[in-house]
């Protein structure tokens, strides 16, 4: 660090003090400021006891029609009663516990992976815990060997296929977005031509678009007797799209890191690639980290879209407990309030991790 470089004061006082100091500081800064506090105070105080009091008071529990028939608040017996459905879809009853082991297995994975930060000796051991971790996933899902039964792709459903969609879309969706940008970024004529009208064709349709393209019409240009798979041919419109995105986001990183560091691997001799590993891209990627996450979080919540071609994901198995048995269809607030809680879930643990990323990243830069 810099001899003129100063570290912000410490704090002082007691954290009451403390507290009063932030609060007269952010809440009650102004008159503007002090009414919009108070505002929100009271809105807040409108707002959460009746919903305090409709989902947890006055909720029931109970997996039956009576008693949400009875109850004055929330009838949480609908999720209770359509758990293993919810989160499983029409994935066999009996083998049910295969795609629960993997869902625990995959997140395992990944939470071992993003731990690798703070925790530097599980960076080797990223590459082996994937090359083992997903063909053990693979074959809890689909079977037919060691004695598991095989089950068909098109019975998966629920918060596995969620998660398998959004995992497997970001392993591949990052590595193609960044040769994109790089494409784009190229002095080359034809790469960069090629990489600009992919991008600018995928960004200018919507997803759902790429996925009806996937499943509708694709097959109609395949030779006789060729076909794909419908979740392989989803999951390929999903990486495709999302890289496209991915690929403007790296490229706003790359414009962001100072020509002077392009120019000193030339003045070190490093060829092209050894300049992008060494020196370009990791202060890039590291610029970019809070919009690759929202593009992460939002490739997540359009998995959802895979339902137009007939794969139940976490929100269409929702959706198909719902239809499974009319007395439970006035319940769908609680069905989707529950849904929407497990996607809040994750999406903010993946945006403070963003957070948390970027704070790491930043230790002992100059203040």
């Amino acid at each position: 660090m810099s001899e003129n470089a100063k570290l912000p004061p410490l704090p002082t006082g007691t954290f009451s003090e403390r507290a009063v100091a932030w609060s007269k500081k952010n809440l009650f800064d102004g008159w503007f400021n002090t009414l919009l506090t108070l505002g929100s105070i009271a809105f807040l105080v409108w707002l959460i006891p009746p919903i305090v009091e409709w989902a947890i008071i006055n909720a029931t529990l109970a997996p039956s029609i009576e008693a949400c028939a009875e109850a004055t608040g929330a009838c949480w017996g609908f999720v209770n009663a359509n758990l293993r459905l919810i989160l499983f879809g029409t994935y066999p009853f009996e083998e049910q516990w295969r795609p629960l082991l993997a869902m625990i297995l995959l997140m395992g994975i990944i939470c071992g992976s993003l731990g690798a930060v703070k925790y530097p000796g599980l960076r080797k051991a990223i590459i082996p815990m994937w090359v083992i971790g997903v063909p053990i996933i693979a074959i809890l899902m689909w079977g037919g060997v060691f004695g598991l039964t095989y089950v068909q792709n098109s019975y998966w459903g629920g918060l596995p296929l969620t998660l398998i969609l959004s995992s497997i879309g970001v392993i591949f969706a990052f590595p193609f977005g960044l040769l994109l940008a790089l494409g784009r970024q190229s002095h080359m004529p034809a790469i960069k031509t090629v990489s600009v009208v992919y991008i600018e064709v995928i960004r200018g349709v919507p997803l759902i678009t790429v996925l009806f393209m996937a499943s509708v019409m694709f097959p109609l240009f395949l030779p006789d007797g060729v076909t794909i798979d419908k979740l392989l041919r989803a999951q390929i419109g999903i990486i495709l799209f999302t890289a496209a995105y991915l690929a403007e986001v790296f490229r706003g990183g790359l414009q962001a890191v100072p020509r002077g560091q392009f120019e000193a691997g030339d003045s070190l001799a490093l060829s092209y690639w050894q300049s992008m590993r060494l020196i370009i891209l990791p202060q890039a990627l590291r610029l970019v980290i809070p919009p690759t996450v929202n593009s992460f979080i939002s490739m997540f919540k359009d998995t959802t879209l895979v339902v137009i071609i007939g794969l139940f994901d976490f929100l269409g198995t929702v959706k198909l407990a719902l239809r499974s048995d009319p007395a439970w269809t006035k319940y769908y607030v609680e069905g989707y309030a529950f849904a929407a809680a497990i996607f809040f879930l994750i999406c903010f643990s993946m945006a403070k991790y963003s957070a948390y990323l970027e704070k790491e990243l930043r230790k002992g830069e100059q203040r």
